[in-house]
């Protein structure tokens, strides 16, 4: 028998999740969301957010108990990621998704003493914010899964063995989640560029603390207000040999176990999606047109109903990636996550696009919250690789 309802226990979790978005989070969002000032920090308003949230156990969600977590699974933190995306969708996948994924990816994949030196955070109570620097400015990440073995294809980012340390000399692009504000970096860089780029990528473990790590200004994005994006810059950074995950050319490999990354998008994003949707319903409740209310058109409520039929989908399919994570990681890995990530963004993208419509001319104003909607919804588009790439990805996998 297939089950699709929340236990008790999920069940609370999700009111949890839910009351900590509308009753913590909206507000913030709401002030950050109202500034004209460019140069306004988000992360001054979001740093006591995510701490709270650290309390909670958000971000240590799906880490084992022996590790300090609280040992539950990927379905648990999709439901809580579609409560925090619902009310915003840059802080559920910036800040929470991230950390937890990157969390749960030391705990997979480092040795036992790697795990107690970057995990010291979780028992300590202290919050810690993680960040994955892969893209290069006029590089594509896609290079990653390019298969050609010309070495002269991909990142150049390049950590060269020095005794006991790698040095690391190169830039990230200006699209790094986190950059600038994180705690500690997972950069991804070459060990050998004699090597095709699936030979020859590695990851490292390096703390923002770490003298020659240099970054750029807030990159400005139409969407995403309350995310925080930056370029990194290596000049001769000495990262210890102790904080190489895995080994060498091993980062494809390594990655290939976190479909986490991609469901927690997902989730995020199915709560975007529902979000337009009910902010749409509710409108059209109450926007009177020929002496009565406009959900009573047919063509406004085809509308609401496409809208709530579609972003249920979405849900089942991050519901299904995120029970396979826990049973077949690579089906997940190769077909069910990245499907999940592309159908769930197509989603939020039509909901806020129909949201927009239902409201007609107030959806194009900024009092209203559709505009919000669309111009992060539009952002998931290419956040952890395009529609294209993941879709050409799954096919590889068929």
């Amino acid at each position: 028998m297939i089950d699709f309802s929340l236990t008790e226990e999920q069940q609370m979790l999700q009111s949890l999740a839910r009351d900590f978005a509308q009753n913590e989070i909206s507000p913030i969002v709401q002030i950050i969301e109202e500034s004209n000032n460019p140069e306004i920090e988000p992360w001054d308003f979001c740093k006591h957010l995510f701490h709270k949230g650290t309390e909670l156990g958000f971000t240590s969600l799906m880490l084992p108990k022996e590790l300090g977590g609280v040992g539950g699974k990927c379905i648990d933190m999709a439901v809580v990621l579609e409560e925090i995306g619902a009310v915003d969708v840059s802080i559920a996948c910036s800040y929470f998704n991230l950390t937890a994924a990157m969390s749960l990816f030391v705990s997979r994949v480092t040795t036992q003493e790697q795990q107690k030196r970057i995990l010291s955070f979780v028992n300590s109570g202290k919050p810690h914010l993680f960040s994955a620097a892969e893209s290069e400015a006029n590089i594509a990440t896609s290079d990653i899964f390019c298969p050609f073995p010309d070495s002269n294809i991909g990142m150049k980012t390049f950590a060269a063995r020095e005794g006991n340390a790698y040095i690391l000399n190169g830039t990230k692009s200006p699209l790094v989640t986190n950059g600038g504000i994180a705690d500690a970096y997972f950069i991804i860089a070459r060990t050998a560029m004699d090597k095709p780029l699936h030979e020859s990528l590695s990851i490292f473990y390096v703390p923002t603390d770490t003298p020659g790590i240099k970054f750029g200004k807030k990159t400005q994005m139409i969407g995403w207000k309350a995310s925080h994006h930056a370029e990194i810059c290596l000049d001769n950074v000495l990262v210890p040999v102790e904080n190489l995950i895995g080994q060498e050319g091993e980062a494809g490999k390594l990655l290939m176990l976190l479909p986490e990354v991609a469901i927690g998008l997902a989730a995020s994003y199915v709560g975007l999606a529902r979000a337009a949707y009910e902010y749409a319903l509710n409108y059209a409740k109450r926007r009177v047109s020929w002496g009565r209310p406009i959900i009573e058109h047919q063509s406004v409520a085809l509308k609401l109903a496409d809208m709530i039929i579609n972003t249920q989908a979405a849900r089942l399919m991050v519901w299904d990636a995120a029970v396979t994570a826990e049973t077949s990681p690579q089906l997940a890995a190769t077909i069910k996550a990245p499907a999940a990530k592309t159908f769930a963004v197509d989603v939020a993208i039509k909901n806020a696009q129909t949201a927009v419509e239902i409201l007609g001319g107030y959806g194009v104003t900024k009092e209203c919250l559709a505009g919000k909607f669309l111009a992060d919804a539009t952002i998931g588009y290419s956040c952890d690789f395009t529609r294209e790439v993941l879709r050409l990805g799954v096919v590889n996998f068929l």
